[in-house]
């Protein structure tokens, strides 16, 4: 069976005059899934026509078709956006341009996904030399959700990202059946806490715990200022058990990898 091609979906007659954006994620600058995920269209637009240094992205009247990556290092990329520049603002270091949206295009926004390794550093490409590696992966039925749950051995978030998803069903669903051990990570120093969850709605109502007041009850966690957890702490999942699994089991799995860790001797632990 042939491919889908980009252009087989959007029918652009003169690629002369387009560009394409491959929006990723660099180490000092945005996320651009975050910022769909956040629905935060301000951020990710400025990123699309932002123009760095000396080096102008666009010109006035070319089509521009915005891309972000789903994954870090993976080749799958998510249409949020095509427009036409206006007017061109000749300003560097900040967003260049002003545009119009093409409104023709609107229904694939969020649901176009291509296939697309990008062989260059530039992740601004003329569409005549790309448009046709650009493969069409799929067409969702409703707008991608970056926080459906990946699976209990994937989860890895900052506080923010978990205060956004966990009242999600999908992840409701997953943590509140499970006992587990967790890990919550300070980026800032290295140090670890390690905990466990078996009471009442499980992984759920301890991680709950943390997005209200940062600390959950934890001793040492009290003396850290909320807004720096908000920003240095990251949450994942060590190990998972049913239900149904005893007290004891939890524990000693808990107490395996605090020793293993050392989240005692040099971390938040202190049990």
């Amino acid at each position: 069976m042939n491919s889908i091609k980009l252009n087989d979906i959007l029918r652009l007659s003169d690629l002369k005059n387009v560009k394409i954006r491959f929006n990723i994620m660099f180490d000092n600058n945005w996320n651009p899934i975050e910022a769909f995920a956040n629905n935060n269209r301000k951020l990710f637009l400025e990123g699309q026509y932002w123009n760095y240094h000396k080096n102008k992205s666009f010109k006035a009247g070319q089509i521009t078709i915005g891309f972000i990556r789903i994954k870090k290092y993976e080749n799958y990329w998510l249409l949020f956006h095509i427009g036409k520049i206006t007017k061109d603002l000749n300003v560097f270091n900040g967003m260049g341009y002003e545009f119009e949206t093409l409104e023709q295009y609107e229904q694939y926004f969020g649901r176009l996904i291509i296939q697309f390794k990008n062989t260059s550093q530039n992740m601004v490409r003329h569409a005549a030399s790309v448009i046709e590696a650009c493969e069409v992966s799929q067409i969702l039925p409703g707008i991608f959700d970056y926080d459906i749950f990946p699976g209990y051995d994937k989860v890895n978030l900052s506080w923010e990202e978990l205060s956004r998803v966990l009242e999600k069903d999908t992840w409701k669903t997953a943590l509140q059946n499970q006992k587990g051990v967790y890990l919550i990570t300070d980026t800032l120093n290295g140090k670890f806490y390690v905990g466990s969850a078996y009471g009442n709605e499980m992984i759920l109502n301890r991680w709950r715990a943390y997005i209200k007041s940062g600390h959950g009850g934890n001793k040492e966690l009290k003396k850290l200022d909320f807004n720096y957890i908000k920003k240095n702490f990251r949450y994942s999942i060590l190990d998972i058990y049913k239900s149904t699994t005893d007290l004891e089991t939890i524990i000693e799995r808990e107490c395996w990898w605090k020793e293993t860790l050392l989240s005692k001797k040099f971390g938040y632990n202190k049990n």
